[in-house]
């Protein structure tokens, strides 16, 4: 086996603490083009189709790719920013208040980088990136709230991966989820109390909150998987900060695929029984996306919303609670420094000192720089 060449070294350079923010994945563009290549990495993945792989590989390459990236990136182009991918776009900007937040709080050296684990930038080009500037130890914050197989065992597997071509390994801490962290809890709370300040707190004698999260084949929960517990947590703990009762809202599980049987109870088909039967108002929250992305301004925010008007419901609300919302990005400050307790216990003149040390010991026995 070969290993990928390590970046230029310097002796006497005070090594840094990296942060590597990880969110799904998003096409580079709207376009077929664009969304062809996307979803093969994607649906690529044994982590996410776990079907034998020639069956899969033939229904995948004969008739998914040829048909699904058209219709796909007609749906992009409805939710597209001048920026680019809202997904992309929001990662970005996270990662961006996440290191001058992080920097109010610590003295020693920090890089945060965002990364994708389908698509761009790569898990591999933000390693590479933290290599480069000189990271020993990197913490790894996947955005997803709630460990899934499908997306955090992912990503895990793509950092093993690209870690395993490499020569000179780093320091490695893991955030596996944060599904019930007092801060994440909270900051879903607070910015949605803030929209309710905006728009009125709802009647629940006539109408409901919706907490909706991605869906998995419920095979996946019959073998193990902790995420539709995880999920059913994060909505009662959202709750008992909101001050409801069980009957004031509604778990529900949205985007499946295929013809197997996901977790229930179904985003579309709960939203069809309560405009038939009677509620007014239903305000809907994505709890497990921590940026918006198609399945919540296109599915949610669109075709969700025609669903339960067409039924008979009167007002729908879709009420984004993560994105860069100043109590978002915070709770991810506090899930980080967490996770970092150990590594950022030097000041920068000691970390001077001792790459300024270690270049004269080099010197003495004779290395080149």
């Amino acid at each position: 086996m070969s290993f990928s060449p390590e970046p230029a070294y310097r002796h006497g350079t005070p090594p840094k603490v990296g942060v590597l923010v990880v969110n799904l994945g998003t096409p580079d563009a709207p376009t077929a083009a664009a969304v062809r290549p996307y979803l093969k990495q994607f649906l690529s993945d044994p982590r996410i189709v776990e079907i034998p792989r020639l069956l899969w590989w033939l229904i995948l390459n004969l008739i998914i790719l040829n048909v699904r990236p058209k219709k796909t990136a007609a749906k992009y182009q409805t939710i597209w920013m001048a920026e680019g991918s809202p997904l992309r776009v929001y990662t970005e900007r996270q990662a961006q208040m996440l290191r001058g937040y992080l920097g109010e709080r610590t003295r020693t050296p920090l890089v945060v980088v965002p990364a994708m684990r389908y698509g761009n930038p790569s898990i591999e080009s933000a390693i590479d990136q933290l290599k480069r500037e000189r990271c020993n130890d990197i913490l790894v914050l996947p955005l997803y709230p709630q460990y899934a197989a499908s997306t955090t065992a992912s990503t895990f597997d793509e950092l093993s991966r690209v870690l395993s071509g490499k020569r000179d390994v780093p320091g490695i801490r893991f955030v596996r989820s944060f599904h019930d962290h007092p801060a994440y809890i909270d900051a879903l709370a607070r910015n949605l109390e803030a929209h309710w300040t905006r728009i009125g707190r709802p009647n629940f004698a006539t109408d409901k909150l919706l907490m909706t999260f991605h869906g998995v084949p419920k095979f996946h929960l019959d073998r193990g998987d902790p995420y539709h517990c995880q999920c059913h947590k994060t909505a009662r703990l959202i709750a008992e900060r909101l001050g409801l009762s069980a009957d004031n809202y509604v778990v529900t599980f949205q985007s499946r695929f295929g013809k197997a049987e996901w977790l229930q109870p179904y985003t579309d088909q709960t939203l069809e029984q309560m405009g038939t039967n009677g509620v007014q108002r239903v305000d809907v929250i994505c709890p497990g996306f921590a940026a918006d992305c198609l399945e919540t301004l296109e599915e949610i925010a669109m075709e969700a919303r025609e669903t339960f008007l067409h039924a008979g419901g009167k007002t729908f609300n879709y009420l984004p609670v993560a994105n860069d919302t100043l109590p978002f990005v915070e709770a991810l400050r506090d899930i980080a420094l967490e996770h970092l307790h150990g590594w950022l216990n030097r000041e920068p003149q000691h970390l001077l000192a001792e790459a300024e040390a270690q270049a004269a010991r080099a010197k003495a026995m004779g290395a080149p720089n």
